[in-house]
């Protein structure tokens, strides 16, 4: 993407500075929780932008509707808010004053892109449609639908409270997601809101080592900041951002993953006021050149450190640790099921939490066809509606995992 809209070498340092910073010991290389996969997306769409109107060909029509596809598939709203500026400079490219023959636009631009897209809509149909039943019902609609009560939106209203049959699905949508909402509802709420998510995208996207470039090419340039100085690329790129973010604003929800379809544009600017600044002097001096060089520098000294430090700071059965949670579990889930999955039979484990537990950390989750699993896992319910449980179930060895213990306990459900 930043070879579209910057020079080789600033495109390369803008590469290396996004492994360091995203691929290495970022939560969104350590789960599959993160927004790598959205990242890519966006970073697709706005790559093969600048290309087509240079010199439209077919294998980047193709690109740029993969980055739709994936975006689509893995942040769609987000995805939407910031593919819509990139959508908006086709059109006007191809309905400009430097346009191109409209047949050669159709035929190796909007043709590719509308014959993949037509596919994925499709695709993603059908697959729409063996899970919930309706090929225009996505399956993350009847989830919420079910279970939630918190709108995604800050000007939707909340969704009347369903019948919760496990606590720890109450505690999540009621204790965790509801409060969020409630906050919005004054301009106040509204204000914490958008501070927190300012802070949580500058905090993960920018951080203090590329605010340093930002600001000073900005403000302390001798001629100062203006917008004719900035070039016509940056300038859109700005815009495109501007754009994304303000979608992401509007959400009651809110996570550094959220707005990843943005994350090339972060890089560009970035790189865009590292390549402004590499001309200032002070007195004669190249301090600009200095401050450019000390980034990556630093970039790298931090990986180094992080790499020589964590394996002394974290357990190695703790790895991956998501970004939020130091206490997660879930590798011992992984290693009692692989331990399961090698004794003989069938298996039920009901898992115990104890009252305190982390909503976020579960560890019922099932494969489709749960009466043919080797191993299915259920929540506790207590001992009446367990028994119903052990009665479908019947045939299959019993176990209990206290999954809140340090480390979790397997042992034998008692049945009597």
């Amino acid at each position: 993407m930043l070879q579209g809209w910057l020079p080789p070498k600033w495109a390369l340092l803008g590469g290396l500075l996004a492994v360091i910073r995203l691929a290495t010991f970022s939560y969104w290389a350590n789960s599959y929780w993160g927004g790598a996969v959205a990242a890519t997306g966006g970073a697709l769409v706005f790559g093969a932008l600048p290309r087509l109107k240079q010199s439209p060909r077919v294998p980047d029509a193709l690109l740029l509707g993969l980055g739709l596809a994936i975006l689509a598939n893995s942040r769609p709203y987000e995805g939407l808010m910031f593919s819509l500026p990139a959508g908006a400079a086709l059109l006007a490219w191809m309905f400009g004053k430097n346009r191109p023959p409209l047949r050669e636009s159709f035929r190796r631009v909007v043709l590719p892109i509308g014959l993949l897209l037509g596919l994925v809509a499709v695709l993603m149909g059908y697959y729409f449609w063996r899970v919930s039943g309706n090929p225009w019902r996505m399956p993350q609609q009847v989830n919420r639908e079910t279970y939630a009560v918190t709108p995604y939106f800050i000007w939707q209203a909340p969704r009347p409270v369903p019948a919760y049959h496990h606590s720890v699905m109450r505690d999540f949508y009621l204790t965790r997601e509801l409060p969020l909402y409630t906050a919005s509802r004054s301009l106040g709420g509204v204000a914490w809101q958008e501070g927190v998510k300012a802070v949580q995208i500058w905090v993960f996207y920018v951080q203090p080592l590329f605010t340093l470039p930002l600001v000073m090419a900005i403000f302390l340039l001798p001629y100062g900041f203006s917008w004719r100085l900035i070039s016509p690329g940056m300038r859109f790129l700005l815009m495109a951002t501007g754009f994304g973010l303000a979608g992401y604003a509007l959400e009651v929800y809110f996570n550094p993953h959220y707005p990843a379809p943005g994350t090339c544009l972060v890089y560009a600017l970035v790189l865009g006021a590292m390549r402004y600044l590499w001309s200032w002097r002070w007195r004669q001096k190249p301090v600009g050149v200095a401050i450019t060089r000390a980034v990556p520098v630093i970039c790298a000294a931090l990986l180094a450190l992080s790499a020589a430090v964590a394996p002394k700071l974290l357990p190695r059965e703790a790895w991956p640790v998501p970004w939020r949670y130091p206490g997660y579990q879930m590798p011992d889930r992984a290693r009692l099921l692989a331990q399961l999955e090698r004794e003989p039979g069938r298996h039920l484990v009901i898992v115990r939490y104890s009252a305190a537990h982390a909503p976020h950390l579960e560890w019922v989750h099932n494969r489709a066809d749960i009466d043919g699993s080797k191993v299915i896992w259920a929540r506790d319910m207590g001992r009446e509606q367990n028994a119903e449980l052990l009665r479908h179930f019947q045939g299959r060895r019993i176990w209990l995992v206290e999954a809140d213990l340090t480390p979790p306990r397997l042992s034998a459900y008692p049945v009597e």
